[in-house]
């Protein structure tokens, strides 16, 4: 039987609303690598707040997003991989 992965970036971004748009252009230009993608950040009513995270599953090139990713001021990446 064909072992397989599953790799997943948690992506912590700080001051997320100033770092938004250089975020979003390394996501996209990494898209097809991106298989899911699941953002979370606390809001209500009247709050939303400045730090977000980001879980993604990688299907292939976790090494050059995660390494683009982690060059963004205010964002902390960290990867897992399940196997069975």
């Amino acid at each position: 039987m064909k072992k397989t992965t599953k790799t997943i970036l948690g992506v912590q971004v700080s001051e997320r609303t100033r770092h938004t748009a250089r975020v979003q252009k390394i996501l996209s230009d990494h898209g097809c690598s991106i298989r899911t993608r699941l953002g979370l950040h606390d809001a209500g009513d009247g709050f939303c707040s400045p730090n977000g995270l980001i879980l993604l599953e990688v299907v292939s090139g976790a090494g050059p997003l995660a390494r683009a990713l982690a060059k963004v001021p205010g964002v902390t990446v960290k990867k897992m991989v399940f196997g069975s």
